[in-house]
């Protein structure tokens, strides 16, 4: 187990609720985008459509995936939030996962949208939802790097 999996141990769901194995070889030289966002926040619910239009016209020639981290209060929002979102998502139930990948990632706010790289699981962009929203909307130099 490598990279990004690592992080995870499993507990990944994709958008049919079915779990992915983030060492499965379709994973392997991918950016993983980890979005942490809540239902209840003004301005993730203003950035998820951005973030899902980027994602549907870019993950396939950027070849990235996107992993949902939540910070919403319960598991009903969580699962309404979600069907917004076509990409991955951390399980509900996982919130000492949560709570470790935050620390992990100094998350001090949402919505936060990082970039790391799948073999790895090194830091390739602390600051994508800016890239997105202002600096490269069309992602022509993407993957982004955080100097």
């Amino acid at each position: 187990m490598a990279g990004v999996a690592k992080l995870f141990d499993g507990h990944i769901l994709n958008s049919s609720n079915e779990e992915v194995d983030l060492n499965d070889a379709k994973y392997q030289g991918k950016v993983i985008a980890l979005y942490f966002s809540a239902h209840w926040c003004p301005p993730c619910r203003g950035f998820t459509p951005t973030l899902t239009e980027f994602y549907k016209t870019h993950a396939k020639e950027k070849n990235f995936e996107i992993i949902f981290i939540s910070s919403d209060r319960d598991e009903r929002a969580f699962n309404e939030y979600c069907k917004d979102m076509p990409w991955l998502k951390l399980l509900y139930s996982e919130r000492k996962k949560k709570e470790e990948l935050g620390k992990k990632f100094q998350i001090t706010g949402i919505p936060t949208l990082i970039l790391l790289d799948a073999d790895s699981g090194d830091v390739l962009c602390k600051d994508a939802r800016d890239r997105i929203q202002h600096r490269d909307p069309r992602g022509e130099f993407f993957p982004w790097k955080t100097l």
